[in-house]
């Protein structure tokens, strides 16, 4: 008597430009054979979940590997109300060369996760417009204004449940592979920079910009250095802390089958443009959990 394969759960997590590493994890999978018949995401899991519940993968990732300073700075809208970032051209970008036929019509199932923004509620988004669920779960307070969704106010859902794992068990799943973007930034000081990387801010961000972000640098006294991180740095590392602490406890509680996690801590939040560095690290990464894979599934080694 033959057993049905099991249903794989694919649990992708938060963890802001980092997550372009799960296109290299899903390239390996792939590659080995090993489909997930479901995925979900939480924050840029969210995003590059639905590209490849959606069959678009092979179109987001050159777009991600082709990224700038210049072009991630083209699509933010600057708002100070409610998150500096308002979200409206990143949404009309998708919009426009994606076709949104609703979570329902995707090829693979899907669902992500937000936070009610008063009660602190999870929200698991399983229905409706696939770009308006991702909009509000990468949703990260202080960067990205809310999203209103049917009289509620939601959030980025790394606040509360930064690896999806219940949600695709809830969804079916028998085995869940976990991807855990922000277990090694604990303890990082400084970035590690990539040497092909122009770290000088782009001319082309105008004027109105430089002032806006000149107003968040640190400044000391003259003739003093000082190494005091920005307000945005601050910001991120502090939710950084929260979403590992929140992620060990939940994954303590909620155990994945098996968690990869690459080493990104090299790779801050707003490093979008380092795609390449990120997707390669991915792909290391899942290349290091595929025996362990292969054992759950119990089809043997593999290359």
């Amino acid at each position: 008597m033959t057993h049905p394969r099991p249903r794989i759960g694919l649990a992708l997590g938060s963890g802001s430009a980092r997550g372009w590493a799960h296109i290299g994890v899903i390239r390996v999978l792939e590659r080995a054979g090993i489909s997930p018949d479901i995925v979900c995401g939480t924050s840029i899991g969210a995003l590059v979940g639905a590209a490849y519940a959606a069959g678009e993968l092979d179109r987001l990732e050159p777009w991600v590997k082709g990224l700038t300073w210049q072009t991630v700075l083209s699509l933010l809208d600057f708002k100070m109300g409610g998150g500096l970032i308002e979200g409206g051209k990143l949404i009309e970008f998708f919009r426009s060369r994606y076709k949104d036929q609703g979570i329902a019509q995707l090829k693979k199932p899907f669902a992500c996760v937000a936070t009610e923004l008063f009660t602190g509620r999870e929200v698991w988004l399983r229905e409706g417009s696939v770009i308006e669920a991702v909009r509000a779960s990468i949703a990260m307070p202080g960067l990205f204004t809310p999203v209103q969704q049917d009289g509620r106010l939601l959030v980025d859902g790394g606040l509360v449940n930064p690896v999806p794992v219940s949600l695709c068990r809830a969804m079916g799943a028998d085995i869940v592979i976990a991807v855990d973007l922000n277990w090694d930034l604990m303890g990082r000081h400084s970035r590690i920079a990539d040497k092909d990387e122009d770290s000088t801010p782009p001319a082309s961000r105008g004027v109105l910009l430089d002032a806006i972000l000149e107003k968040f640098r640190p400044v000391g006294r003259p003739g003093e250095a000082t190494d005091m991180p920005s307000m945005l740095d601050v910001m991120t590392t502090s939710l950084n802390i929260m979403q590992v602490r929140i992620t060990q406890s939940r994954l303590a509680g909620e155990p994945a089958d098996v968690v990869i996690r690459p080493r990104l801590a090299g790779v801050m939040a707003m490093d979008y443009h380092r795609a390449g560095i990120a997707i390669a690290e991915g792909e290391r990464a899942a290349h290091r959990a595929l025996p362990l894979i292969a054992e759950l599934l119990g089809t043997g080694p593999q290359a």
